[in-house]
């Protein structure tokens, strides 16, 4: 591909808004006489013509007063990271994150790096990958033309997913789930050497932070199929670096794809607590901890333990919603969902995706303001009211507001005055416990 047909295709992949904020950052480069590339993935996925979604460019100058200064020219924010020499703009329909071309160091494996202005050469032998190292220049005499010293073009036409030096992996382990991700990706294959080198390097995963595995996994689960890099780290003997109780197999992959069948806006919250299913509590309660989840997440995973225990009574015959809704309710919908996707009882199943998509949602007509007009005493009393006709409502005891006034009614006409809250044998519907 030519010059301009490289850099033609840039500017058509963009929607008009980025391609205003690239053309400004180009304009100021030249201005100044900076050298402004495109570099890394946005570069990949330009040769294997994917969409771009977010541009990433490297400068070599001052890559924060740079983005300063397009940002007051688009009137939009600049996020600055000054330890790491870059800056974020975001507009409207599109993202760009602009570095100061620099070289990185260790300290030790799994630490994040110490970065130092460097050349675009330097900054590109400095990446994960040799699909990734590779740059095309936006301004100056070699503009268009692809600068590519670790055969990065070549891997692409291949298929091949190669880091450029056999420490790669110890320098930083979280290039193992990438690689992983790419080669799933893409439908390539990881290079020879750097599949011997993953596999020795594994258990440098476990130098690395929870939170920035949490990114990985992340980025894992918003593949079509995240499934099929689970199953290729757990064959890699990866996922057991990461958490000794954590493994992946074919049910649970059938499982991401049922959740995905299921409900695919629940999905990447879903996701979490099915890493969890065949975990007894202590072992999930350790991988939230050892991912650094977020509270969300953590009770989800933390859940599934106590939600499988519930397979059983779940499928028992005669259920009422009211049953269902009691025995559910007190878990976090994205692990319910999980249950749903992963459980073998078509009961079950059904039971918890009726909770999920209507049974949790059943409200009353009357509230509590309407139950002390009709008579019932300030206090405790109330709540139990309210409880008993959500309970009626589930059952379909009640269907209207009216109904709902006649049983009221004829709980204070009891002689006892004392409300029975549910039909014998039900759990209360309101459940308890763990919060939602």
């Amino acid at each position: 591909m030519t010059r301009a047909n490289l850099i033609d295709k840039l500017s058509t992949s963009l929607p008009p808004p980025g391609r205003r904020a690239l053309a400004i950052l180009v304009q100021l480069a030249e201005e100044r006489r900076l050298a402004l590339y495109l570099v890394g993935g946005p570069v990949r996925d330009l040769l294997l013509g994917a969409p771009i979604l977010d541009l990433d460019l490297a400068v070599e100058g001052d890559a924060p007063a740079l983005a300063r200064e397009a940002a007051a020219a688009l009137a939009i924010r600049c996020l600055v990271h000054p330890a790491f020499l870059t800056a974020t703009l975001k507009g409207d329909g599109f993202g760009l994150d602009l570095a100061t071309a620099r070289s990185e160091t260790y300290d030790h494996p799994g630490a994040l790096p110490r970065v130092h202005p460097a050349s675009v050469q330097e900054d590109v032998l400095r990446r994960d990958f040799s699909i990734n190292a590779l740059a095309l220049p936006l301004t100056g005499p070699r503009r268009g033309e692809l600068f590519d010293p670790c055969g990065g073009r070549a891997d692409l036409e291949a298929g091949l997913v190669r880091v450029l030096h056999e420490r790669s992996f110890v320098d930083d382990a979280t290039r193992i789930l990438r690689a992983v991700r790419y080669e799933l990706r893409f439908g390539f294959r990881l290079e020879e050497r750097t599949l011997a080198w993953l596999q020795r390097h594994a258990g440098y995963l476990e130098t690395i932070s929870g939170a920035r595995i949490r990114q990985e996994f992340s980025r894992i689960f918003e593949e079509q199929q995240p499934e099929r890099a689970l199953l290729r780290l757990h064959e890699l003997g990866a996922l057991s670096q990461v958490h000794p109780s954590l493994s992946f197999d074919a049910p649970r992959a059938r499982a991401f794809d049922s959740l995905r069948r299921l409900a695919p806006d629940a999905a990447l919250a879903g996701y979490w607590p099915l890493l969890a299913w065949r975990l007894d509590d202590g072992e999930a309660t350790a991988l939230a901890g050892r991912l650094a989840l977020t509270k969300p997440q953590s009770l989800a995973v933390c859940a599934m333990p106590r939600l499988r225990a519930l397979e059983k009574p779940l499928s028992e015959p005669g259920l009422q919603p009211s049953a269902v809704a009691g025995m559910l309710s007190p878990y976090p919908p994205a692990a319910v969902w999980a249950l749903a996707a992963a459980t073998d009882g078509e009961t079950v199943r059904e039971r918890c995706l009726s909770y999920l998509r209507r049974w949790r949602y059943v409200k009353t007509s009357l509230n509590g303001t309407a139950l002390l007009n009709l008579g019932v005493p300030a206090g405790p009393r109330v709540g139990e009211v309210l409880r008993r006709l959500k309970v009626a409502k589930l059952d379909g005891e009640v269907k209207s507001r009216r109904d709902e006034q006649r049983l009221v009614r004829s709980l204070l006409a009891s002689p006892s005055r004392k409300v029975r809250l549910q039909p014998d044998s039900q759990p209360d519907v309101e459940g308890g416990g763990q919060p939602r």
